[in-house]
């Protein structure tokens, strides 16, 4: 597979900056997403290989804009809504609701 996810060694891409005693997650919620996705699939819900296409099977230019674990979340909202768990417009009902919520930290 030649895609977005696939740049290592591509020329004009400039270098990769790798952050200094980088940790392995900066914010909790990447923590959350990676965890998520390998317990679902611990519990037979979907392999690696599903798990690794549902991340780099994106448009390159959504893949090529988010961070590391963005495109993991976004891979677990694929396959939660593959596999039934979501339903269609079910996350952006609950973001919606979450900011309208006063004095919600989602509050915008």
């Amino acid at each position: 597979m030649n895609g977005a996810h696939d740049l290592g060694g591509m020329h004009g891409l400039g270098p990769v900056d790798a952050e200094v005693d980088e940790p392995w997650f900066h914010a909790e919620w990447e923590r959350r997403a990676f965890a998520l996705t390998l317990a679902m699939g611990g519990r037979g819900e979907w392999n690696i290989d599903r798990s690794r296409h549902a991340r780099e099977n994106t448009d390159p230019v959504t893949y090529l804009s988010q961070s590391y674990y963005q495109i993991w979340l976004r891979g677990l909202e694929t396959l939660l809504l593959e596999r039934g768990h979501l339903a269609p417009g079910e996350l952006e009902t609950r973001m919606a609701e979450l900011a309208a919520e006063p004095g919600s930290e989602h509050s915008g």
